[in-house]
């Protein structure tokens, strides 16, 4: 009996906090929303039978590749490398550019409204254009190779960095700001010893996840023949050759795992 006293002293009710109730507007949103993403499968043209019919098409593709052509090795380590080259450069062109457009977009950092809304416009422009459009322009400007791909890469990314380096400079603490300005430091001492300090992990966390994009990207862009593993790809594809396309989808895994591991291993270290 004293048990159950005491089991039943020890009961709380517990009463879980109501959500907000859902309204009228709410379900009107919802509706809309369904509403749009059918008139857009509608302009897509989406079949889901179409769907289920082409599994079984794309398993027997991936069956074609396998084995994969392990004696075709000896002509795409070459490409492989070009892609990683590509991708490499790519980045650093992408930074070349970003980081200037960066800084004079960032709003804690330039005062015209002017130079800075000239400075996103710029950034909008290159990152608006997709690498590939870019690797076109570039190969009919330059030649066929990776020179025009990471000039593409470098382009694209830039525009996409230069905006990722100008909201993390924006959003930056105030206070070492403020205490370099009460010394009488200039802009370019604040920018040097109060924003880059801050803002310095986040723009290699950015450069490394792009990089990783980039080297799929750059296999991608061989195709419009710039260069790197992408030209080997389309071209196995073409003649039918499944076993050769196999050694290449193994080849970029490999790649982009082997980086992916490596870029986390590296933000690890600085976190």
């Amino acid at each position: 009996m004293t048990n159950d006293v005491l089991a039943g002293s020890d009961r709380r009710e517990v009463s879980l906090p109501a959500g907000k109730p859902w309204r009228f507007h709410h379900i009107l949103l919802a509706a809309a929303a369904v509403a749009f993403l059918l008139w857009c499968a509608d302009g897509v043209d989406l079949r889901p039978k179409e769907i289920v019919r082409a599994v079984p098409i794309i398993g027997t593709y991936f069956a074609r590749m396998w084995p994969p052509r392990w004696g075709f090795a000896d002509s795409v380590w070459k490409p492989a490398l070009e892609t990683v080259y590509v991708a490499i450069w790519g980045n650093v062109l992408a930074t070349v550019i970003g980081l200037p457009l960066g800084v004079l977009a960032a709003r804690n950092v330039v005062r015209s409204s002017a130079l800075r809304n000239l400075a996103k416009g710029v950034l909008n422009l290159f990152r608006s254009i997709s690498e590939l459009i870019w690797a076109i322009f570039f190969v009919s400007a330059v030649g066929l190779g990776p020179f025009p791909g990471a000039l593409a890469l470098g382009m694209n990314y830039g525009g996409i960095l230069g905006r990722l380096y100008g909201e993390a400079m924006e959003n930056v603490e105030s206070g070492p700001i403020e205490a370099l300005q009460a010394t009488g430091a200039g802009r370019l001492q604040v920018i040097l010893f109060a924003i880059f300090p801050q803002v310095v992990p986040q723009f290699v966390t950015y450069n490394l996840y792009w990089f990783e994009v980039a080297v799929r990207s750059a296999t991608v862009l061989g195709m419009v023949g710039a260069g790197g593993l992408g030209f080997e790809l389309i071209t196995s594809i073409r003649l039918f050759e499944w076993r050769e396309t196999g050694l290449i989808l193994l080849v970029i895994l490999g790649m982009v795992t082997v980086i992916d591991l490596a870029s986390t291993y590296i933000r690890s270290r600085i976190y």
